[in-house]
């Protein structure tokens, strides 16, 4: 068996994992959408909302073992006040607890997510977007990836509804496939960064400036978030492939957010 055909096979399973996720987080925020229908923008949040919103979530986070926390971010447009919303339950052990941030500009820890990659993607595109990994401060303080969809209330973005998953996580789903991969093995995230690896030569949050000589990348096929494979290419013997310089590979510092 070729290196490629094991690889391929694994750029497939990822895929269909993702998409199955991304359909997921689009009903979630098709859920949300529905629950404002029929109200004025822009809305002010009542304790009723915030409870709707609160159980949606719950669900969520049952149905999605593997996610760590789950909610909905309105944009400032969309609710009264102009600070926006940001509604966001975490799993703690056997308890969910909701997360609070200080929205308000200028505040000592003041929460920008509207400049936020999940949020500010979405927004601009219109698009489900995924964002990690990044470290997380605020909430879990370890390496997460955030999901996200938008919110569409009468064709206008409204905000995004979306989950958090542990990077630990998605190592235990996807180490299965990618130590099937003979040699060296990692899946991208469109920024060129490395999600997880199948061994200590790619490390979570390493950027692959270029592609090592002797590999090639495979593309993730999920729409909009732009995930790639890389591998070994066939044919290609694994010391060859395994010969990474210092000019392939830059800084390996993640970006940084305060999200969970």
């Amino acid at each position: 068996m070729t290196a490629q055909a094991p690889a391929r096979t694994a750029a497939a399973e990822i895929a269909a994992w993702m998409n199955a996720l991304g359909v997921d987080v689009h009903a979630f925020a098709a859920r949300t959408a529905a629950l404002w229908t029929d109200r004025t923008r822009p809305f002010g949040l009542t304790p009723g909302d915030v409870a709707h919103l609160e159980g949606l979530a719950g669900e969520f986070l049952a149905a999605h073992p593997f996610v760590v926390g789950a909610g909905v971010i309105f944009s400032a447009e969309a609710i009264q006040g102009n600070d926006g919303g940001l509604e966001w339950w975490i799993r703690r052990q056997d308890t969910v607890e909701k997360l609070e941030f200080d929205l308000t500009p200028g505040g000592e820890r003041f929460y920008d997510y509207q400049n936020m990659p999940f949020f500010a993607s979405a927004s601009r595109t219109g698009e489900q977007t995924s964002w990690g990994p990044y470290v997380d401060y605020l909430g879990l303080d370890e390496y997460i990836l955030t999901h996200s969809a938008p919110i569409q209330l009468g064709g206008t973005f409204a905000g995004v509804a979306g989950c958090d998953i542990r990077i630990r996580t998605l190592e235990e789903i996807f180490m299965p496939v990618l130590r099937a991969i003979p040699g060296d093995a990692a899946l991208i995230n469109a920024s060129g960064r490395v999600v997880v690896g199948n061994s200590g030569a790619y490390l979570v949050g390493e950027r692959i400036r270029s592609t090592p000589a002797g590999s090639e990348m495979i593309p993730v096929e999920v729409p909009h978030l732009g995930f790639s494979l890389l591998s070994r290419r066939q044919g290609v013997p694994p010391d060859r492939a395994q010969d990474r310089t210092s000019a392939t590979l830059a800084d390996s510092d993640l970006p940084q957010g305060e999200h969970s």
